[in-house]
């Protein structure tokens, strides 16, 4: 890797009889191809930018375990739920459910060792036509949810047509856990949901359902544990507008149910103010905006497809999610990325700073936009310290976000793909060979949920991992008893209790080793010192000429190079030198950090008595460059 960051240019003007020299800003530079590109500064609009693809990280993933699922492919979202991983599928059950589509229980108790004891099947799972594309489990109630949704046909989901639709839920207690039992089921449709159950009484918990349009719905499903119908709460528009793509594709909820974040697609993000059904006053079901809809913050491209606010801070993380260019206009590379949010003033949302991989920026595009293939973040979970994050065929994602306004990455794992699997997503991973690469056969996917220290996720083509986390906060990590970004279950009270909620045991999280530390951004400046000037050149005379300006070198790197453009002849309009400008620097190399350095550079300049000199002003520009092969 390199990285490599342009000086201010440098005009050494060398003049009869007098001469200058001047400097302007510095670039940015960043070369495609995965390289380490690191920004130093803000750019004209304000927003810090990250990419990287580092072969050392400061953090790594340890695959515990691996189950294939059959290699049947087009997998979908996971509830975990004790010693059990539930798994859905992103297409149906055709023929008879020859393709396995229908709900994969998991034993995971070894996690070394994770294995298929059951699939859900027909008449309630696997069916044709219903795709089971999410899964939650309402943990203190054994309870778990799957909704069908948006089983496209060919060319999407590969699904027998029209799509069908249906919220199932199941008694998951005792031993109905590896063969779940049906509670309850309607034909309501939505895109996806987020599970809030209520602090003060784990009895009752809020199903907030985000529909891709401009309605949404919020429903109390406490009446499932008794068999009956939840309770509608609200079903109505958004209030951020209503073109075509404005839905909400979909949000979180604060534990104490007062605010939900909106992941807007094309509208980007907003806030609204949702505690009117979050308390358990009928009588004020009222829903407002906290961001007017002219505040929103919005971006080009298919738009903003996840919001989930950080612990214990006025940011919040927002993905985007583009899928290969085969699906439709605003497709296709640079894909989609993370953008921190700051929502210190929450009727002002600003975008503050990006996350980026190297296939995330622009002018990569030019030499590699498989049309089949999407390297683009999808769902996150976040700990105080770590955004956790699928990466569609970036893979699994770790970054450090105690500083949310310049995020930087923690670990990446990227799984051996599956020699072939039984159905290929049409826009995901249906790309051929690729020169160099297998990662387009790699679609991280899921929603991470962390249970006891371990990390499940799925990969939508290879199946679930079980990860380790090692590196930074790694005791964070470990402490962990359950958490998930698409509900407030679990650990979640622990880092934003709510007054008033039932007993939490948040003992792992009391003993944490204290101390202090700091991050070093990654950092390579050069400064030019006052302007260089030659005396006057006298014509007919031999003579050496001699200048000299200061440099001062700052850089973070293990080793760093400082080198100069070829200095060539100094020229008068049409009229050039005959003997080259030479450049001596007194320090060009360095093998560790280092601060504030200073560097000479010298100017030389050899004129002999028959050398014809044009009254005028002789000059020549030059580029000085700090790089770098080790960030």
């Amino acid at each position: 890797m390199r990285g490599r960051w342009a000086a201010p240019l440098l005009a050494v003007t060398l003049a009869v009889p007098v001469a200058t020299a001047h400097a302007h800003p510095a670039d940015y530079m960043y070369t495609p191809g995965g390289e380490y590109a690191r920004e130093i500064g803000n750019p004209d609009d304000g927003v810090g930018m990250f990419m990287q693809r580092e072969a050392d990280t400061p953090g790594s993933f340890t695959q515990v375990g691996h189950e294939p699922l059959k290699g049947r492919g087009m997998n979908a979202a996971i509830a975990v739920h004790k010693r059990y991983v539930y798994v859905g599928s992103r297409t149906d059950g055709k023929n008879n459910n020859a393709n396995h589509a229908g709900v994969f229980v998991v034993d995971a108790q070894d996690p070394a060792h994770p294995r298929i004891v059951n699939e859900m099947g027909p008449p309630y799972e696997g069916n044709p036509q219903e795709s089971s594309r999410e899964l939650r489990v309402w943990r203190s109630q054994n309870v778990l949810v799957v909704l069908h949704t948006n089983c496209g046909g060919n060319g999407a989901h590969q699904c027998q047509t029209p799509s069908r639709s249906a919220f199932r839920f199941y008694d998951i207690s005792g031993d109905n856990a590896a063969n779940p039992q049906l509670l309850y089921q309607n034909t309501l449709d939505t895109h996806e949901f987020y599970i809030w159950e209520d602090p003060k009484n784990p009895e009752r918990a809020l199903l907030f359902a985000a529909s891709a349009g401009s309605r949404f719905q919020i429903y109390d499903i406490s009446p499932v544990l008794n068999k009956q119908a939840p309770v509608v709460l609200f079903d109505g528009v958004h209030g951020f507008g209503n073109s075509n793509g404005s839905g909400i594709h979909s949000f979180s909820v604060s534990n104490d149910g007062r605010k939900a974040y909106f992941a807007l697609l094309t509208r980007g993000f907003g806030i609204s103010d949702v505690s009117a059904f979050t308390d358990t006053d009928p009588a004020t079901n009222s829903y407002r905006l906290i961001t007017p809809a002219a505040n929103r913050v919005s971006w080009p491209g298919p738009g903003a497809h996840s919001a989930v606010k950080l612990w214990n801070k006025n940011w919040v993380y927002v993905s985007d999610e583009v899928y290969g260019k085969v699906t439709g206009t605003g497709h296709g590379c640079p894909w989609g990325w993370a953008r921190f949010i700051d929502v210190a003033d929450e009727t002002r949302p600003v975008v503050r700073s990006e996350f980026r991989l190297p296939e995330n920026q622009p002018l990569a595009c030019t030499t590699f936009d498989p049309p089949r293939t999407s390297y683009s973040a999808h769902n996150p979970t976040l700990t105080p310290s770590i955004a956790f994050s699928t990466w569609h065929s970036g893979g699994f994602q770790a970054m450090d976000i105690t500083n949310p306004a310049s995020p930087m990455q923690l670990a990446e794992f990227k799984p051996t793909p599956l020699p072939m699997v039984s159905v290929e997503d049409p826009r995901l991973s249906s790309d051929g060979d690729l020169p160099g690469r297998t990662d387009n056969k790699v679609v991280m996917w899921s929603y991470p949920v962390i249970q006891d220290g371990l990390i499940y996720t799925v990969d939508l083509r290879n199946g679930l991992y079980i990860l380790k986390y090692n590196g930074p906060y790694q005791q964070e990590v470990d402490n962990i008893t359950f958490l998930e970004g698409n509900s407030n279950q679990g650990d979640a009270l622990c880092y934003e209790p709510v007054e008033g909620q039932v007993p939490v045991d948040c003992s792992a999280h009391t003993d944490t080793p204290g101390g202090a530390g700091g991050s070093v951004p990654a950092t390579l400046s050069l400064t030019l010192g006052a302007p260089a000037s030659f005396g006057p050149f006298t014509p007919g005379v031999t003579k050496d000429y001699t200048a000299s300006t200061t440099a001062n070198v700052i850089s973070s790197a293990a080793d760093a190079t400082l080198s100069n453009s070829a200095p060539g002849y100094l020229t008068n309009g049409t009229f050039a030198l005959p003997q080259p400008l030479v450049v001596e620097l007194s320090k060009s190399t360095w093998t560790s950090p280092v601060s504030n350095d200073p560097v000479t550079i010298t100017f030389k300049q050899h004129i002999d008595a028959t050398d014809a000199l044009r009254t005028g002003s002789y000059s020549k520009t030059l580029t000085f460059t700090l790089s770098t092969t080790n960030p």
